[in-house]
């Protein structure tokens, strides 16, 4: 998927639907990180991929196509946030978390515990949820997020030291976080 886009000038229906495929659920996860809200998540990730088929010229291979989408998913979130009518139409509350019942003892307790962890980080402030939510969940580099987020490598330590510090205190010692790689 990599290599057929960026070699391309324009996208092909065919290329765009595995784009959307390889990348859509990553995309929309990332906007419901930022939004807290399905709705908007819904329609942020329509945007970006609106913007991509536009403007898939401006992909210049100086990131990887994940990480350009994922900062075309920022910016258009924080559009979303920013946006006085979407601030009055969409109160974001609490994440409510859907429970399933297993059958397994053991896999129950390992959902919960990452339920536990997941709204721990989405309790976090913006800047402290996206650091850990991009280093963690998508695995980009120290490098790669400084570049996504228009930031020093140095601030995206900082800020990834803070937010574990704060996860590490909500959480308790049972979920202290591994030192991280850059």
């Amino acid at each position: 998927m990599e290599g057929s886009i960026r070699t391309m000038a324009n996208l092909d229906p065919v290329t765009f639907e595995a784009l959307m495929n390889e990348y859509g659920q990553e995309v929309w996860n990332y906007a419901y990180s930022i939004v807290k809200n399905h709705s908007m998540a819904d329609d942020i990730t329509q945007d970006v991929f609106l913007q991509v088929f536009r403007h898939v010229v401006s992909f210049r291979n100086e990131s990887s196509i994940k990480t350009w989408l994922l900062k075309i998913t920022r910016n258009i979130s924080y559009n979303y946030r920013k946006s006085a009518f979407i601030r009055k139409v969409f109160l974001v509350g609490n994440v409510s978390l859907r429970e399933s019942s297993q059958s397994a003892e053991q896999t129950y307790l390992e959902n919960e515990a990452a339920n536990e962890v997941w709204i721990a980080v989405l309790k976090l402030p913006v800047k402290a949820r996206e650091i850990l939510i991009l280093h963690g969940k998508y695995q980009l580099s120290i490098s790669e997020i400084a570049v996504l987020l228009d930031i020093s490598e140095g601030a995206v330590r900082s800020r990834l030291f803070a937010a574990r510090k704060k996860m590490n205190v909500r959480l308790g010692e049972d979920y202290a976080y591994e030192p991280f790689r850059s």
